[in-house]
């Protein structure tokens, strides 16, 4: 097999998705951030959604987030795809479900590749690709009274 590669530093990591998880507890930037630590990148991009306090014109007081069971597997096939589209040297990614207050962190991601455009890239496609693809839901509760369901993230 040719290296494709100048420099053995700029190799890939033998399994670069260090962190896959959805959790009920509140989640952690920095160990997110600390997944991703790898001496061949030279570039780390790193997402934090926070739960805001309105959404389309009606303040939002509180929400919840609930999932499939297979929405950490569908996680995991998502990084593998980012994995496979960009130089990749590390990645992880959380996301938060139960109930949530405005300013919670309700999903971290972080991409490691050798250059910033690329984790920069590598990172808007996880995040993107996340939201729509992995089943899980949000209940938004405003502060007139009103629920609503939101599909995907």
């Amino acid at each position: 097999m040719a290296a494709t590669n100048d420099h053995p530093g700029e190799q890939a990591a033998q399994d670069p998705i260090k962190l896959i998880g959805i959790r009920e507890t509140p989640l952690s930037v920095d160990e997110v951030f600390g997944a991703v630590g790898e001496d061949s990148a030279g570039g780390i991009a790193l997402f934090v959604g926070t739960v805001r306090n309105h959404d389309g014109g009606a303040d939002v007081d509180a929400l919840g987030y609930s999932c499939h069971p297979s929405a950490e597997t569908e996680m995991r096939r998502i990084a593998e795809k980012v994995v496979a589209d960009f130089p990749v040297r590390a990645l992880a990614a959380v996301h938060r479900v139960g109930e949530l207050r405005v300013g919670d962190l309700a999903v971290v991601v972080a991409v490691a590749c050798p250059h910033r455009a690329e984790a920069f890239d590598a990172c808007r496609k996880l995040i993107d690709d996340l939201k729509h693809e992995v089943p899980i839901w949000k209940h938004q509760k405003f502060s007139d009274g009103t629920e609503e369901w939101v599909g995907a993230c």
